[in-house]
């Protein structure tokens, strides 16, 4: 494991309401990165991850036109100015992308790169990612764990699909890691030496026959989203009203890997009388070297919950501590207990001082 991660920087993410894997995919050494099938609803949580991680963006790639949800790929470009990257097999159809990809082809990211696989069948434009070094194949919906992905649908084809899978998957080294875009239950990750030996349709000595006369009688229901899905990804995930959703509308507000909400002490100190800012740290802190803000509330997270009622509702609350970890928490008491405009001092008094904004030490918070 170490060997295949240790020269390349990896993350497997995952949306629970569509069962779906997105993989970051980067090089240590230039910090370049693609991502591989992102979800419109999971925007945020991957820019927040690339940002933490300071990567820079060069490409969204997607293993095909997905049925089962919306790709993030429009809303990646027009934050990173990223390109969009998809097979060429289908053609005019999808709109947006500016990367169309052949059989063989390279993306290249720094010193590393992945080469194109076309691996059709469960549709026809399904490529297969697989890295430089052939340790790891990110499949799509062509070869799940245990499973392959369903053939009834977007010019599926079962039979395309067990020579996609036996010549372009099968044919890796056996210690290879297959990564899917899906899966049902809770598995991560499989090798080619796993699904050749146990896939429970195309392994063991399963020939053409056998894996056809399976696929073509799983009679599965239709994706549920499907009549949502699929057109908007033959525009790359644009909106029709072509927005950019925001975390919040009343000021630049970003939501962490973590999942928190923050915004910066420079958009504060210059917006305090349109805040409410709320000091949770205990009250001796006020006065040390760090001073407070002047305009702040005074409740120490312990008492918080009990005293709600004292917070006023009519501005955005912008909970503050000493670095961002006690406000933190506090946000998202606020958030359950019904404010829904609050975000986190990002930083908290620590990288206010630091940006020389103005700080008391003299006065008392304006509640204690």
């Amino acid at each position: 494991m170490d060997k295949v991660f240790g020269k390349i920087i990896f993350r497997q993410l995952f949306d629970a309401a569509s069962s779906t894997y997105t993989y970051v995919v980067g090089d240590p050494q230039s910090l370049q990165a693609v991502i591989i099938d992102t979800v419109f609803e999971q925007h945020f949580r991957d820019r927040a991850l690339l940002e933490e991680l300071g990567l820079k963006l060069l490409a969204v790639l997607d293993t095909h036109c997905h049925a089962d949800h919306v790709t993030g790929a429009w809303l990646m470009q027009q934050a990173t100015g990223c390109r969009i990257g998809i097979s060429r097999r289908y053609g005019a159809a999808v709109q947006g992308a500016d990367l169309r990809f052949d059989h063989g082809d390279r993306v290249v990211f720094g010193e590393r790169y992945l080469e194109v696989r076309a691996t059709p069948g469960h549709t026809d434009g399904c490529v297969t990612y697989v890295t430089d070094d052939h340790g790891m194949a990110f499949t799509g919906d062509c070869l799940l764990i245990r499973g392959a992905g369903r053939c009834d649908f977007q010019q599926g084809n079962a039979g395309t699909l067990y020579r996609s899978i036996t010549e372009q998957i099968f044919s890796l080294p056996d210690d290879s890691l297959i990564f899917p875009a899906h899966d049902y239950c809770g598995r991560t990750m499989s090798s080619v030496r796993e699904e050749r030996a146990h896939n429970p349709r195309i392994g063991g000595h399963a020939d053409e026959r056998d894996f056809v006369g399976f696929m073509e009688n799983l009679n599965l229901p239709h994706p549920k989203q499907i009549d949502v899905a699929v057109p908007a990804n033959l525009l790359s995930g644009k909106p029709e009203n072509e927005k950019v959703p925001r975390p919040a509308e009343w000021g630049p507000v970003r939501r962490s890997y973590a999942g928190l909400l923050e915004i910066d002490p420079e958009w504060v100190a210059e917006h305090l009388a349109e805040v409410h800012v709320l000091d949770v740290r205990q009250r001796e802190e006020l006065e040390d070297r760090l001073g407070h803000i002047a305009t702040a509330q005074s409740v120490p997270l312990n008492e918080l919950k009990d005293r709600l009622g004292e917070i006023p509702k009519d501005k955005p609350v912008i909970p503050v501590c000493h670095a961002g970890m006690r406000s933190g928490q506090a946000t998202v008491i606020l958030r359950d207990a019904g404010f829904a405009r609050v975000a986190n001092l990002h930083g908290g008094m620590l990288l206010w001082q630091q940006m020389g904004l103005p700080v008391v030490r003299s006065s008392n918070p304006l509640t204690k």
